[in-house]
Protein backbone atom coordinates (compact mmCIF):
# COMPACT_ATOMS: atom_id res chain seq x y z
CA UNK A 1 0.00 0.00 0.00
CA UNK A 2 1.27 3.49 -0.84
CA UNK A 3 2.42 5.42 2.22
CA UNK A 4 -0.10 8.25 2.22
CA UNK A 5 1.49 9.78 5.32
CA UNK A 6 5.12 9.70 6.50
CA UNK A 7 6.36 8.72 3.01
CA UNK A 8 9.95 8.22 4.18
CA UNK A 9 9.25 6.29 7.37
CA UNK A 10 7.59 2.88 7.11
CA UNK A 11 7.44 2.56 10.90
CA UNK A 12 5.42 5.75 11.41
CA UNK A 13 3.19 4.93 8.43
CA UNK A 14 2.41 1.41 9.66
CA UNK A 15 1.46 2.65 13.13
CA UNK A 16 -0.69 5.38 11.59
CA UNK A 17 -2.41 2.82 9.37
CA UNK A 18 -2.92 0.73 12.49
CA UNK A 19 -4.88 3.57 14.08
CA UNK A 20 -6.80 4.16 10.86
CA UNK A 21 -7.82 0.50 10.81
CA UNK A 22 -9.58 0.96 14.14
CA UNK A 23 -11.98 3.45 12.54
CA UNK A 24 -14.02 0.41 11.45
CA UNK A 25 -15.10 -0.29 15.03
CA UNK A 26 -15.11 3.20 16.50
CA UNK A 27 -11.49 3.41 17.66
CA UNK A 28 -10.57 6.48 15.63
CA UNK A 29 -11.88 9.15 13.28
CA UNK A 30 -10.12 9.79 9.99
CA UNK A 31 -9.78 13.53 10.49
CA UNK A 32 -8.40 13.11 14.00
CA UNK A 33 -5.75 10.69 12.74
CA UNK A 34 -4.75 12.84 9.77
CA UNK A 35 -4.61 16.10 11.72
CA UNK A 36 -2.53 14.46 14.43
CA UNK A 37 -0.14 12.95 11.89
CA UNK A 38 0.25 16.34 10.21
CA UNK A 39 1.65 17.79 13.45
CA UNK A 40 4.20 15.00 13.96
CA UNK A 41 7.81 15.38 12.87
CA UNK A 42 8.62 12.33 10.80
CA UNK A 43 10.92 9.94 12.66
CA UNK A 44 10.78 11.90 15.94
CA UNK A 45 9.51 9.65 18.73
CA UNK A 46 9.07 12.58 21.10
CA UNK A 47 6.91 14.42 18.60
CA UNK A 48 4.85 11.27 18.03
CA UNK A 49 4.14 11.01 21.75
CA UNK A 50 3.36 14.71 22.21
CA UNK A 51 0.84 14.97 19.39
CA UNK A 52 -1.00 11.70 20.00
CA UNK A 53 -1.15 12.44 23.71
CA UNK A 54 -2.58 15.90 22.98
CA UNK A 55 -5.27 14.45 20.71
CA UNK A 56 -6.12 11.81 23.29
CA UNK A 57 -6.44 14.45 25.99
CA UNK A 58 -8.70 16.63 23.89
CA UNK A 59 -10.98 13.74 22.89
CA UNK A 60 -11.18 12.34 26.43
CA UNK A 61 -12.03 15.78 27.84
CA UNK A 62 -14.88 16.09 25.36
CA UNK A 63 -16.09 12.63 26.37
CA UNK A 64 -16.07 13.66 30.04
CA UNK A 65 -18.23 16.69 29.20
CA UNK A 66 -20.67 14.53 27.25
CA UNK A 67 -20.93 12.08 30.14
CA UNK A 68 -21.54 14.85 32.66
CA UNK A 69 -24.35 16.15 30.45
CA UNK A 70 -25.95 12.72 30.21
CA UNK A 71 -24.97 11.99 26.59
CA UNK A 72 -23.87 8.42 27.16
CA UNK A 73 -23.41 7.31 23.55
CA UNK A 74 -21.31 10.36 22.71
CA UNK A 75 -19.24 9.80 25.84
CA UNK A 76 -18.74 6.13 25.01
CA UNK A 77 -17.56 6.91 21.49
CA UNK A 78 -15.18 9.60 22.72
CA UNK A 79 -13.65 7.43 25.44
CA UNK A 80 -13.15 4.62 22.93
CA UNK A 81 -11.21 6.84 20.52
CA UNK A 82 -9.23 8.46 23.33
CA UNK A 83 -8.20 5.03 24.59
CA UNK A 84 -6.75 4.15 21.20
CA UNK A 85 -4.97 7.50 20.86
CA UNK A 86 -3.37 7.14 24.30
CA UNK A 87 -2.23 3.65 23.24
CA UNK A 88 -0.65 5.07 20.12
CA UNK A 89 1.06 7.91 22.03
CA UNK A 90 3.16 5.60 24.20
CA UNK A 91 4.04 3.12 21.47
CA UNK A 92 7.61 4.27 20.83
CA UNK A 93 8.52 4.92 24.48
CA UNK A 94 9.14 1.30 25.45
CA UNK A 95 12.58 0.23 26.63
CA UNK A 96 14.42 -1.63 29.34
CA UNK A 97 14.61 1.71 31.17
CA UNK A 98 10.95 2.60 30.92
CA UNK A 99 9.98 6.19 30.19
CA UNK A 100 7.53 7.34 32.90
CA UNK A 101 5.33 8.86 30.18
CA UNK A 102 4.81 5.29 28.96
CA UNK A 103 3.22 4.18 32.24
CA UNK A 104 0.94 7.21 32.47
CA UNK A 105 -0.29 7.06 28.87
CA UNK A 106 -0.91 3.33 29.13
CA UNK A 107 -2.94 3.74 32.32
CA UNK A 108 -4.97 6.52 30.70
CA UNK A 109 -5.67 4.25 27.72
CA UNK A 110 -7.04 1.56 30.02
CA UNK A 111 -9.07 4.06 32.06
CA UNK A 112 -10.69 5.46 28.91
CA UNK A 113 -11.43 2.02 27.52
CA UNK A 114 -13.06 0.90 30.75
CA UNK A 115 -15.10 4.11 30.84
CA UNK A 116 -16.32 3.30 27.33
CA UNK A 117 -17.00 -0.35 28.20
CA UNK A 118 -19.19 0.69 31.13
CA UNK A 119 -21.37 2.69 28.73
CA UNK A 120 -22.14 -0.21 26.40
CA UNK A 121 -25.52 -1.87 26.79
CA UNK A 122 -25.17 -4.29 23.88
CA UNK A 123 -22.78 -6.01 24.05
CA UNK A 124 -22.04 -6.18 27.74
CA UNK A 125 -18.31 -5.71 28.33
CA UNK A 126 -17.05 -6.66 31.77
CA UNK A 127 -13.47 -6.28 33.04
CA UNK A 128 -12.29 -9.57 34.54
CA UNK A 129 -9.30 -10.91 36.46
CA UNK A 130 -8.26 -14.41 35.40
CA UNK A 131 -6.50 -16.55 38.04
CA UNK A 132 -2.93 -17.28 36.92
CA UNK A 133 -0.31 -18.90 39.12
CA UNK A 134 -0.11 -16.70 42.25
CA UNK A 135 -1.67 -13.63 40.62
CA UNK A 136 -4.26 -12.73 37.94
CA UNK A 137 -4.31 -11.64 34.31
CA UNK A 138 -6.47 -8.68 33.19
CA UNK A 139 -9.09 -9.16 30.54
CA UNK A 140 -12.58 -8.41 29.26
CA UNK A 141 -15.61 -10.64 28.87
CA UNK A 142 -18.00 -9.77 26.03
CA UNK A 143 -21.54 -11.15 26.37
CA UNK A 144 -23.95 -11.00 23.46
CA UNK A 145 -26.98 -10.69 25.77
CA UNK A 146 -28.25 -11.35 29.31
CA UNK A 147 -29.81 -14.76 28.61
CA UNK A 148 -27.00 -16.82 30.10
CA UNK A 149 -27.17 -19.10 27.05
CA UNK A 150 -23.94 -21.02 26.32
CA UNK A 151 -22.48 -19.76 23.05
CA UNK A 152 -19.49 -20.60 20.87
CA UNK A 153 -16.61 -18.74 22.44
CA UNK A 154 -13.46 -17.07 21.14
CA UNK A 155 -10.52 -16.41 23.44
CA UNK A 156 -8.29 -13.68 21.99
CA UNK A 157 -4.94 -12.13 22.81
CA UNK A 158 -2.53 -9.71 21.22
CA UNK A 159 1.18 -10.13 20.56
CA UNK A 160 4.55 -8.40 20.92
CA UNK A 161 3.34 -4.83 21.30
CA UNK A 162 -0.47 -4.68 21.52
CA UNK A 163 -2.99 -4.43 24.34
CA UNK A 164 -6.07 -6.35 25.37
CA UNK A 165 -8.04 -3.14 24.87
CA UNK A 166 -6.90 -2.93 21.24
CA UNK A 167 -8.43 -6.36 20.58
CA UNK A 168 -11.83 -4.64 20.77
CA UNK A 169 -11.05 -3.33 17.27
CA UNK A 170 -9.15 -6.42 16.07
CA UNK A 171 -12.11 -8.79 16.38
CA UNK A 172 -13.74 -8.78 19.82
CA UNK A 173 -16.65 -6.54 18.85
CA UNK A 174 -16.95 -8.33 15.50
CA UNK A 175 -17.29 -11.63 17.34
CA UNK A 176 -19.97 -10.56 19.75
CA UNK A 177 -21.91 -9.04 16.83
CA UNK A 178 -21.98 -12.55 15.38
CA UNK A 179 -23.31 -14.12 18.56
CA UNK A 180 -20.07 -15.29 20.12
CA UNK A 181 -19.02 -14.98 23.73
CA UNK A 182 -15.58 -13.35 23.58
CA UNK A 183 -12.88 -13.41 26.25
CA UNK A 184 -9.93 -11.07 25.69
CA UNK A 185 -6.89 -10.99 27.97
CA UNK A 186 -3.31 -9.79 28.41
CA UNK A 187 -0.81 -12.55 29.14
CA UNK A 188 2.68 -12.28 30.64
CA UNK A 189 4.83 -9.81 28.68
CA UNK A 190 1.75 -7.97 27.43
CA UNK A 191 1.02 -4.47 28.69
CA UNK A 192 -1.12 -4.99 31.79
CA UNK A 193 0.94 -7.77 33.41
CA UNK A 194 4.23 -6.17 32.29
CA UNK A 195 3.38 -2.71 33.63
CA UNK A 196 1.78 -3.65 36.91
CA UNK A 197 3.12 -7.08 37.84
CA UNK A 198 6.50 -7.23 36.14
CA UNK A 199 5.53 -10.38 34.22
CA UNK A 200 7.55 -10.98 31.06
CA UNK A 201 6.87 -13.23 28.07
CA UNK A 202 7.32 -16.98 28.35
CA UNK A 203 7.57 -19.44 25.45
CA UNK A 204 5.53 -22.24 27.09
CA UNK A 205 2.28 -20.44 26.34
CA UNK A 206 0.18 -23.50 27.15
CA UNK A 207 0.83 -22.67 30.81
CA UNK A 208 -0.91 -19.34 30.16
CA UNK A 209 -3.80 -20.61 28.05
CA UNK A 210 -4.73 -23.56 30.29
CA UNK A 211 -5.77 -21.37 33.26
CA UNK A 212 -7.57 -19.02 30.86
CA UNK A 213 -9.63 -21.94 29.52
CA UNK A 214 -10.22 -23.12 33.10
CA UNK A 215 -11.65 -19.67 33.83
CA UNK A 216 -13.72 -19.60 30.63
CA UNK A 217 -15.33 -22.92 31.48
CA UNK A 218 -16.81 -21.39 34.65
CA UNK A 219 -18.75 -18.78 32.64
CA UNK A 220 -22.39 -19.75 31.87
CA UNK A 221 -22.27 -18.05 28.46
CA UNK A 222 -19.37 -20.26 27.31
CA UNK A 223 -20.09 -23.47 25.40
CA UNK A 224 -17.23 -25.59 26.67
CA UNK A 225 -17.30 -27.82 23.59
CA UNK A 226 -16.81 -24.86 21.23
CA UNK A 227 -13.93 -22.76 22.57
CA UNK A 228 -11.58 -21.33 19.95
CA UNK A 229 -8.34 -19.39 20.38
CA UNK A 230 -7.01 -16.48 18.30
CA UNK A 231 -3.52 -15.02 18.62
CA UNK A 232 -2.58 -11.77 16.87
CA UNK A 233 0.89 -10.99 15.47
CA UNK A 234 3.41 -12.66 17.83
CA UNK A 235 0.28 -14.31 19.19
CA UNK A 236 0.31 -16.16 15.86
CA UNK A 237 3.10 -18.27 17.36
CA UNK A 238 2.05 -18.22 21.01
CA UNK A 239 -1.49 -19.46 20.36
CA UNK A 240 -0.35 -22.40 18.19
CA UNK A 241 2.25 -23.29 20.82
CA UNK A 242 -0.55 -23.43 23.42
CA UNK A 243 -2.82 -25.46 21.14
CA UNK A 244 -0.08 -28.05 20.66
CA UNK A 245 -0.43 -29.04 24.33
CA UNK A 246 -3.91 -27.79 25.33
CA UNK A 247 -6.37 -30.03 23.50
CA UNK A 248 -9.62 -28.61 24.83
CA UNK A 249 -9.62 -26.10 21.97
CA UNK A 250 -12.13 -26.67 19.18
CA UNK A 251 -10.38 -24.32 16.72
CA UNK A 252 -7.27 -22.16 16.38
CA UNK A 253 -6.61 -18.94 14.44
CA UNK A 254 -3.08 -17.64 13.87
CA UNK A 255 -3.39 -14.01 12.74
CA UNK A 256 -0.86 -14.05 11.13
CA UNK A 257 0.88 -17.39 11.38
CA UNK A 258 4.43 -17.63 12.74
CA UNK A 259 6.69 -20.66 12.96
CA UNK A 260 10.07 -19.62 14.39
CA UNK A 261 10.94 -16.22 15.86
CA UNK A 262 14.56 -17.34 16.05
CA UNK A 263 14.75 -16.79 12.30
CA UNK A 264 14.50 -13.06 12.90
CA UNK A 265 17.26 -13.21 15.52
CA UNK A 266 19.85 -14.90 13.32
CA UNK A 267 19.14 -13.47 9.88
CA UNK A 268 21.65 -10.59 10.18
CA UNK A 269 24.41 -12.63 11.84
CA UNK A 270 27.10 -14.03 9.50
CA UNK A 271 27.55 -17.79 9.40
CA UNK A 272 25.13 -20.65 9.79
CA UNK A 273 22.23 -20.90 12.26
CA UNK A 274 24.18 -23.03 14.73
CA UNK A 275 27.02 -20.52 14.97
CA UNK A 276 24.60 -17.59 15.24
CA UNK A 277 22.77 -19.27 18.12
CA UNK A 278 26.08 -20.01 19.86
CA UNK A 279 27.06 -16.33 19.68
CA UNK A 280 23.68 -15.13 20.87
CA UNK A 281 23.72 -17.43 23.90
CA UNK A 282 27.42 -16.96 24.70
CA UNK A 283 28.42 -15.46 28.03
CA UNK A 284 30.40 -12.85 26.10
CA UNK A 285 30.31 -11.80 22.43
CA UNK A 286 31.61 -8.22 22.27
CA UNK A 287 31.79 -8.03 18.47
CA UNK A 288 28.14 -9.06 18.11
CA UNK A 289 27.13 -6.66 20.89
CA UNK A 290 28.87 -3.82 19.02
CA UNK A 291 27.22 -4.80 15.74
CA UNK A 292 23.76 -4.78 17.33
CA UNK A 293 24.42 -1.38 18.89
CA UNK A 294 25.45 -0.09 15.47
CA UNK A 295 22.27 -1.45 13.91
CA UNK A 296 20.23 0.36 16.59
CA UNK A 297 22.03 3.60 15.78
CA UNK A 298 21.35 3.38 12.05
CA UNK A 299 17.95 1.67 11.86
CA UNK A 300 15.04 3.23 13.81
CA UNK A 301 12.81 0.17 13.33
CA UNK A 302 15.50 -2.09 14.77
CA UNK A 303 16.11 0.37 17.59
CA UNK A 304 12.46 0.34 18.60
CA UNK A 305 12.13 -3.45 18.25
CA UNK A 306 15.23 -4.15 20.31
CA UNK A 307 14.32 -1.65 23.03
CA UNK A 308 10.76 -2.93 23.26
CA UNK A 309 12.03 -6.50 23.14
CA UNK A 310 14.32 -5.95 26.12
CA UNK A 311 11.36 -4.50 28.01
CA UNK A 312 8.87 -7.30 27.35
CA UNK A 313 11.40 -10.12 27.75
CA UNK A 314 12.92 -8.65 30.90
CA UNK A 315 16.52 -8.69 29.63
CA UNK A 316 19.19 -6.01 29.64
CA UNK A 317 20.90 -6.17 26.24
CA UNK A 318 19.94 -6.40 22.55
CA UNK A 319 21.82 -9.69 22.28
CA UNK A 320 19.94 -11.17 25.23
CA UNK A 321 16.66 -10.20 23.58
CA UNK A 322 17.65 -11.89 20.33
CA UNK A 323 18.75 -14.95 22.30
CA UNK A 324 15.38 -15.09 24.05
CA UNK A 325 13.61 -15.23 20.68
CA UNK A 326 15.35 -18.53 19.92
CA UNK A 327 13.04 -20.24 22.42
CA UNK A 328 9.91 -19.08 20.58
CA UNK A 329 9.56 -21.76 17.94
CA UNK A 330 7.15 -24.44 16.76
CA UNK A 331 9.95 -26.52 15.27
CA UNK A 332 10.99 -29.90 16.60
CA UNK A 333 7.56 -31.46 16.20
CA UNK A 334 5.59 -28.91 18.22
CA UNK A 335 3.39 -27.71 15.34
CA UNK A 336 2.62 -31.32 14.50
CA UNK A 337 1.03 -31.81 17.94
CA UNK A 338 -1.84 -29.40 17.18
CA UNK A 339 -5.05 -31.40 16.78
CA UNK A 340 -7.86 -28.87 16.29
CA UNK A 341 -8.82 -27.28 12.95
CA UNK A 342 -6.44 -24.38 12.36
CA UNK A 343 -6.67 -21.22 10.28
CA UNK A 344 -3.33 -19.68 9.31
CA UNK A 345 -3.63 -16.13 8.01
CA UNK A 346 -1.00 -14.66 5.68
CA UNK A 347 -0.32 -11.12 4.44
CA UNK A 348 1.01 -10.73 0.91
CA UNK A 349 3.34 -7.85 1.80
CA UNK A 350 4.17 -8.71 5.42
CA UNK A 351 7.14 -6.50 6.30
CA UNK A 352 8.13 -8.45 9.41
CA UNK A 353 7.64 -12.21 8.97
CA UNK A 354 7.39 -12.93 5.26
CA UNK A 355 7.10 -16.66 4.55
CA UNK A 356 6.48 -17.78 8.13
CA UNK A 357 2.73 -18.46 7.72
CA UNK A 358 3.54 -20.90 4.94
CA UNK A 359 6.11 -22.62 7.17
CA UNK A 360 3.57 -23.09 9.94
CA UNK A 361 0.94 -24.34 7.51
CA UNK A 362 3.35 -26.85 5.99
CA UNK A 363 4.11 -28.39 9.39
CA UNK A 364 0.51 -28.75 10.53
CA UNK A 365 -0.99 -32.24 10.45
CA UNK A 366 -4.43 -31.21 11.74
CA UNK A 367 -7.30 -29.99 9.51
CA UNK A 368 -5.89 -26.71 8.20
CA UNK A 369 -6.62 -23.66 6.04
CA UNK A 370 -4.18 -21.05 4.71
CA UNK A 371 -5.92 -17.71 4.10
CA UNK A 372 -4.02 -15.11 2.04
CA UNK A 373 -4.85 -11.41 2.23
CA UNK A 374 -3.58 -9.30 -0.66
CA UNK A 375 -2.38 -5.78 -1.33
CA UNK A 376 -5.10 -5.32 -3.95
CA UNK A 377 -7.66 -5.84 -1.17
CA UNK A 378 -5.91 -3.25 1.01
CA UNK A 379 -5.06 -6.12 3.34
CA UNK A 380 -1.48 -6.93 2.41
CA UNK A 381 0.24 -5.54 5.52
CA UNK A 382 1.06 -7.54 8.66
CA UNK A 383 -2.23 -8.40 10.44
CA UNK A 384 -4.19 -6.57 7.70
CA UNK A 385 -4.67 -3.04 9.09
CA UNK A 386 -6.78 -1.04 6.70
CA UNK A 387 -8.98 -4.04 5.86
CA UNK A 388 -10.38 -4.89 9.27
CA UNK A 389 -13.95 -5.56 8.17
CA UNK A 390 -12.78 -7.81 5.34
CA UNK A 391 -10.43 -9.76 7.61
CA UNK A 392 -13.04 -10.21 10.33
CA UNK A 393 -15.63 -11.38 7.81
CA UNK A 394 -13.40 -14.08 6.37
CA UNK A 395 -12.03 -15.22 9.71
CA UNK A 396 -15.42 -15.44 11.42
CA UNK A 397 -17.01 -17.13 8.42
CA UNK A 398 -14.31 -19.79 8.68
CA UNK A 399 -14.89 -20.08 12.43
CA UNK A 400 -18.68 -20.28 11.99
CA UNK A 401 -18.31 -23.15 9.54
CA UNK A 402 -15.65 -24.91 11.61
CA UNK A 403 -17.54 -24.79 14.90
CA UNK A 404 -20.79 -25.78 13.22
CA UNK A 405 -19.13 -29.11 12.49
CA UNK A 406 -17.72 -29.50 16.00
CA UNK A 407 -19.49 -31.80 18.42
CA UNK A 408 -19.10 -31.85 22.18
CA UNK A 409 -15.70 -33.22 23.17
Amino acid sequence: MKQLLFPNNTQFWYETLRSMSHIAYGGADFGEVVSTAARITEGDYGSWYTEWFATAGRVSAEAEKALAAGHRVSARDGFLRASNYYRSSEFFLHGKDCDPRHDHAYDRSVECFQAAAALYTTPRIEPVRIPYEDTTLPGYLYRADDSGTPRPTLIMHNGFDGTAEEMHFFGALAGVERGYTVLVFDGPGMPGPRHHQGLVFRPDWENVITPVIDFAETIPEVDNSRIALLGLSMGGLLAPRAAAFEHRLAALIALDGLYDLGETSVRNIPGDRQEAERLLRAQSAPELDAALEQIMTKDPIARWALNHGMYVMGVDSPRAFNASYLDYTLAGGIAEKIQCPTLVCDAEEDEFFKGQPEQLYAHLTCPKTLMLFTAEEGAGAHCHPGATRLANARIYDWLDDTLANTGAR
